[in-house]
């Protein structure tokens, strides 16, 4: 099985980007497989969208995920109740969506299963903290089908410690969150592909993908009612995904996607 996953999708015109890419790269990497994570899809760049959702699926995606911002903007109850759609795993049974997802990739069963740190779920809405460790959260699950694992987070260290922690349980550990990604890419001793950081999909020309004037306004520490709001940026789009070729459940090659 073959697949293909994209790191945070930044904004409508990154969602549109892709969307035209998605059918070639399915082709080029023969992915039956292909998972994006478009949590940064809206035009505030912090949340997603169900146009956002839908326009990546209509190109080919399979699974849409989301960690810290799938539990923001004024869409988020449709985008969560969406049955592609996977939010982090690790947060109260109340929370709405689902925090795995099963689908076929050609002729087997994947699972796809997001976790968050405490750190990046510090920042989502308080019904959305962490309530168990991303680790535990894992284990409680029944054993499953090839597993793809998002670790949606802030800590590296966070990231690679799961990893090592579920090496040869699963296909792969992907990093998320930070947006900036990890030149190394690594098979671990027992078959688990690690990712620290895919990488986000979006404008390369601003911090993590934004506009710099409202960050730089944030970081000078302005006024909030000085504050402009926080938007994508308008350079060039970059691509961050990885493309991995996996056998029995573990992973037998991994390759970045530019």
């Amino acid at each position: 099985m073959r697949a293909l996953f994209v790191g945070d999708v930044v904004g409508p015109r990154a969602v549109e980007w892709l969307a035209e890419r998605l059918p070639a790269l399915r082709e080029q990497h023969d992915a039956q497989l292909i998972v994006v994570d478009a949590e940064n899809c809206a035009p505030d760049a912090e949340s997603m969208t169900l146009a956002g959702v839908e326009c990546l699926l209509a190109a080919g995606a399979d699974v849409i995920t989301g960690g810290n911002h799938a539990f923001d903007g004024e869409e988020v109850d449709a985008v969560l109740a969406h049955e592609r759609v996977v939010r982090p795993l690790n947060v109260g049974a109340d929370v709405p969506g689902r925090g795995t997802l099963t689908t076929r990739a050609g002729d087997e069963e994947v699972r796809v299963v997001v976790l968050a740190d405490s750190l990046a779920l510090e920042v989502a809405p308080p019904r959305a903290h962490m309530t168990l460790a991303p680790y535990d959260a894992f284990a409680a699950l029944a054993q499953g089908p090839t597993t793809i694992v998002e670790m949606h987070a802030l800590s590296a260290m966070a990231k690679e410690s799961l990893a090592w922690a579920l090496d040869g349980e699963v296909a792969a550990v992907l990093g998320t969150h930070t947006h900036v990604p990890t030149l190394d890419l690594h098979i671990l001793p027992r078959g688990t592909a690690l990712v620290t950081e895919v990488g986000m999909t979006g404008p390369g020309d601003g911090p993590l993908g934004m506009d710099p004037q409202p960050v730089i306004e944030r970081v000078r520490g302005l006024p909030p009612n000085e504050l402009s709001p926080i938007r994508p940026a308008g350079g060039e789009i970059v691509l961050g995904a990885v493309a991995l070729e996996v056998q029995d459940g573990l992973t037998r090659s991994l390759t970045r996607v530019l």
